[in-house]
């Protein structure tokens, strides 16, 4: 985990001090869920919570669609395959690829579609880019009031918030099934 917080914080804490704050709220969010998985899956849930973003990076962006770039970076240093997928996949960013033209290089990695998978777009979904809890709801508004209405950022939000929605329920029945406050 510590070696993953710091190839975060190497790659955006200065460049993208914004995105540094989300990435680590992202990571607080995923902490919530630990309870509810095994050791090994924790471990992995917290890296790819603070990894999730460094696609975003200007010293490792390539093609513009970060969860590629961060995931491709990844397995360019050795890391774990079933990480760059979760990265690759986060907030179900097929949905996006297939809006920029690069399902095909997205397919390198499947998406486990488990609940560990629900789990990390659940934080990303309900993590401010500010690094703070916040409501599904007003986590959609703010990323289409961010790009615009114009930008595929925002038609990829809104074809993939139902995707997103469930993903969200689903992890936070689970929080309540294990009696977990998350709010």
């Amino acid at each position: 985990m510590a070696s993953a917080r710091q190839r975060a914080q190497d790659l955006l804490r200065v460049s993208l001090p914004r995105r540094w704050e989300h990435v680590q709220g992202v990571a607080e969010r995923a902490e919530l869920t630990a309870l509810t998985f095994n050791s090994a899956d924790r471990e992995l849930l917290y890296a790819a919570a603070i990894l999730h973003d460094i696609g975003y990076s200007p010293a490792i962006a390539l093609t513009g669609f970060h969860p590629l770039d961060g995931a491709r970076y990844l397995r360019d240093t050795g890391a774990d395959q079933r990480l760059c997928a979760l990265v690759a996949h986060h907030s179900c960013a097929y949905r996006e690829a297939e809006l920029r033209g690069l399902s095909a290089e997205l397919t390198e990695w499947v998406d486990e579609e488990t609940p560990l998978r629900d789990a990390l777009w659940w934080a990303d979904m309900t993590t401010s880019p500010d690094g703070l809890p916040v409501a599904f709801d007003e986590r959609i508004k703010e990323i289409q009031d961010r790009y615009g209405p114009q930008d595929v950022v925002t038609f990829f939000i809104r074809q993939a918030a139902p995707e997103l929605r469930g993903a969200v329920e689903r992890t936070e029945e689970r929080l309540r099934a294990a009696g977990i406050a998350y709010e």
